[in-house]
């Protein structure tokens, strides 16, 4: 990731459009800010969400409130509480998420 030509700024994620992405079960609400080659997003996820899809995009994830689960196609899995972070490369390994009693994340991409 290389961050350039992205002037200083403040954001108020309050008045930034949450976007609903139904899962497989559950709902995530997206809230994006795109800045040349990199997004930045804020979500939540329902309770008892779960991804439709396994990804393959690279991201930086930190956990802000609740318990996310992450399933790699591999078979591992690991739960991030609040303060926790994963941080994974494009095309790596493939990962989707769930939670139980529903998120709040803050992800660069």
């Amino acid at each position: 990731m290389k961050m350039e030509n992205i002037p200083f700024g403040v954001t108020d994620w309050t008045s930034v459009e949450a976007v609903e992405v139904k899962g497989e079960t559950g709902a995530g609400y997206w809230k994006t800010l795109d800045f040349n080659n990199i997004q930045v997003h804020m979500v939540e996820y329902s309770a008892g969400y779960l991804a439709d899809h396994w990804c393959y995009k690279g991201h930086i994830l930190l956990c802000m409130e609740g318990e996310l689960n992450t399933e790699l196609k591999d078979g591992r899995t690991f739960t991030l509480t609040p303060g926790m972070t994963y941080q994974v490369a494009d095309d790596t390994i493939a990962h989707r998420s769930s939670t139980k009693n529903g998120a709040k994340l803050f992800i660069v991409d």
